[in-house]
């Protein structure tokens, strides 16, 4: 990766010059005699945008919008075929730092916008933030960023962190805007690396507090149910959750502690299936595998936990607090923003088994009116705070303006 940032300044000449000036005055002819309608919404996996941002491409596309969604090929990208988004695949290694990959992923980045000519690019996620900025800014297409989360790098620091950092200074330096899920990640690029102007925070991608909504919980059982609503990464603290259920069974040997999330192999944090099948067998956790329907399984729990070490917004933890359910989180940046301590759930330490295994227990020793009292405390802050219509409007109000 490195290397892709020192090559980045030659790579934007050659590409540069192979503009042709005819082109980009027909961009401009073509911007200015017509109404913009192109927007692109780009990712690191079709995933992310099925579940994260599909109800703003719906918004978008309704409202005359032509929408294309550039990511990876995975099991979702057919998904968004059906529901009438245009589809572009694009090859990108997550876990690569190989700087000749992430040239040619960069190249292949630039081959699809300048094929497509958006007239707006909607990036997500670490590496397409930083690539479509960089391409965006050589073809002088206006884009909007979108910091969900900081990524594998921030959260283990060193010199990948300090050197994503430069790059993110660069590819932002021409943004129109740059949206944030939390107040701690807004801080660290303001002055740092983007200006005040282009940054704001939103409340992560919003929640849906209609789906999303206290419900009876169907199929109850006599026993406590935990449950961890996560991709299977170690960053998420799942070894973590495991430990303190170890110690939670000690003192409450009927307690349930469940796992719910794919195991995600291209991450460079992944908890293999070998790892999960090993705890399962030990009696610890039950593993409910993968789902695009989290609600019953929220429905069904007692209190829902993410012990991760840093987040953008949760959403597992926005649907959990919506259905009126009390959490437990760590005191970290992007978490921290979800919870009240004391009021809608607990904090806990990061990477500390011990102190969540304390949360854990203080949790079921509370009544079921004090735990009842919290969830419908956690259901109002994510009223109040969290309502996808929030984050949509937003998007909509900024989109308009820059294409008007």
């Amino acid at each position: 990766m490195g290397g892709a940032f020192v090559g980045t300044t030659q790579l934007g000449l050659s590409l540069v010059g192979c503009i042709n000036v005819s082109g980009m005055a027909g961009v401009t002819e073509r911007m200015t005699t017509r109404p913009p309608q192109t927007i692109l919404v780009a990712s690191n996996t079709s995933w992310y945008l099925f579940n994260f941002r599909l109800n703003l491409m719906k918004e978008l596309s309704s409202s005359g919008y032509h929408v294309i969604a550039v990511a990876p090929v995975d099991d979702y990208s057919e998904r968004l075929r059906q529901l009438g988004i245009q589809f572009i695949p694009y090859s990108l290694d997550r876990r690569s730092i190989n700087p000749l990959n992430e040239l040619l992923a960069l190249f292949r980045l630039c081959a699809i916008i300048r094929r497509l000519n958006p007239d707006l690019i909607l990036s997500y996620t670490p590496k397409i933030n930083i690539y479509a900025s960089l391409v965006a800014r050589m073809f002088a297409v206006p884009i909007v960023n979108n910091v969900s989360g900081m990524g594998y790098a921030f959260i283990h620091k060193g010199i990948l962190a300090r050197l994503v950092t430069l790059m993110y200074r660069f590819a932002l330096s021409r943004s129109i805007k740059v949206f944030f899920q939390n107040n701690d990640d807004m801080r660290l690029f303001v002055n740092r690396i983007v200006s005040p102007a282009i940054a704001e925070r939103l409340p992560g991608s919003g929640v849906d507090i209609v789906r999303f909504a206290p419900t009876l919980a169907l199929n109850r059982l006599d026993r406590f149910v935990f449950l961890l609503v996560a991709r299977m990464l170690r960053d998420k603290g799942i070894v973590e959750y495991v430990d303190a259920a170890r110690i939670v069974h000690q003192s409450f040997p009927d307690v349930e502690f469940d796992l719910l999330g794919f195991v995600d192999m291209q991450n460079p944090a992944p908890i293999s299936s070998e790892q999960i099948t090993a705890w399962v067998k030990e009696g610890v956790v039950r593993y409910l595998g993968a789902t695009d329907n989290v609600k019953p399984y929220l429905a069904r729990a007692d209190c829902v936990v993410l012990p991760s070490y840093r987040e953008g917004t949760p959403r597992s933890l926005l649907e959990a607090a919506a259905m009126g359910k009390p959490i437990i989180a760590t005191d970290a940046i992007g978490c921290r923003d979800v919870v009240d301590d004391g009021v809608t759930g607990f904090f806990c330490k990061p990477r500390d088994a011990d102190d969540l295994a304390d949360k854990m227990l203080r949790m079921l020793r509370l009544s079921e009116d004090e735990r009842r009292e919290m969830g419908t405390r956690g259901r109002e802050k994510m009223v109040r705070e969290f309502d996808e219509r929030i984050v949509l409007d937003k998007y909509m109000e900024v989109i308009r303006d820059i294409l008007a």
